[in-house]
């Protein structure tokens, strides 16, 4: 069974807006999956119906077997979110505001502040403790809403752009704590963000939305497989081998292969010919650009799940 479901879920506002449509998904345990699509394509939704904040028109999902419809308190109990704009209490300094929401989770004191502490060491905010949140940066608040979010060890954590607003060592150190998560402690995680090539670096799964449909789910190269099967390879020499197609600029020669094999037959037919390699690269589709393919083609009618 899949820590995270969903099927033919579907949320229908009543202005009549269509947020989602029959979005179906199965993320196993461990992973870090992405749902990934412009602002507006359904993901807070989402988020928003996996932890009962909102009820489906239609469909179904569940968090560990439990219904976040009509179980949401058994749901916050397993899961963690971490919004984009992080919500606490500016009169409170960091380890107040950690030592109330584990108060809020049943913690005893001794037992909330060691976790409060232990979570502010994991995003290096432990010399800021005493620090009014008012003081706070934005990166800063945004490294304590996830403490907030790790405090009673959720086995989902949803993360809404978790890296917004942090500097690039705070960026770095947060997404090492993803993994670290994923990884060691098999926490199952859910992260929402319209930055592809940011998830490309980190997700092991991807959902791709575009108007509330998921355009395809897979890991990268199962997406790849979607759009193209080939590789593109870039080979450096001012000689050409004969009758292959290409295209060139410069001394760099770029060909499509359907896969790796190919590529050494091409380097031995340039050296057959007497031309020297000065450099050889191969590579898919990016994510963004998968991205963009999937979303002509469902402008053209038809999405995919790998």
């Amino acid at each position: 069974m899949g820590a995270v479901i969903a099927e033919n879920l579907t949320k229908i506002y009543p202005t009549g807006k269509r947020a989602l449509n029959s979005v179906g998904f199965e993320i196993g345990e461990g992973e870090i999956f992405g749902l990934l699509g412009p602002n507006g394509a359904g993901k807070t939704t989402a988020v928003k119906l996996l932890n009962g904040m909102l009820q489906p028109t239609e469909g179904t999902c569940s968090i560990y077997g439990l219904d976040p419809a009509s179980e949401p308190d058994k749901v916050h109990m397993i899961s963690g979110v971490v919004t984009e704009h992080a919500q606490m209490y500016n009169h409170l300094t960091g380890l107040q505001n950690l030592l109330f929401f584990a108060a809020v989770f049943g913690f005893d004191r001794d037992e909330a502040k060691s976790r409060s502490l232990d979570a502010l060491e994991q995003i290096d905010l432990l010399e800021a403790k005493d620090q009014k949140l008012a003081e706070y940066s934005t990166g800063m608040r945004q490294r304590l809403s996830l403490a907030r979010a790790m405090l009673h060890s959720p086995k989902v954590l949803f993360l809404d752009e978790p890296t917004s607003g942090l500097d690039p060592e705070s960026a770095l150190n947060v997404n090492n704590l993803i993994r670290n998560l994923a990884k060691e402690k098999g926490t199952t995680v859910f992260l929402c963000t319209h930055q592809l090539r940011y998830a490309e670096e980190i997700c092991t799964g991807y959902g791709l939305i575009g108007d509330g449909s998921m355009l395809a789910t897979g890991s990268l190269e199962e997406l790849r497989a979607l759009c193209s099967a080939g590789i593109t390879v870039t080979i450096r020499s001012e000689t050409s081998p004969r009758g292959v197609p290409m295209s060139r600029e410069g001394e760099y020669m770029t060909f499509d292969v359907n896969d790796e094999g190919e590529i050494p037959i091409l380097v031995k037919q340039i050296i057959d010919v007497g031309g020297k390699i000065y450099h050889v690269s191969a590579k898919g589709l990016s994510l963004e650009e998968i991205y963009f393919k999937l979303i002509e083609r469902q402008h053209r009618g038809g999405t995919h799940s790998a």
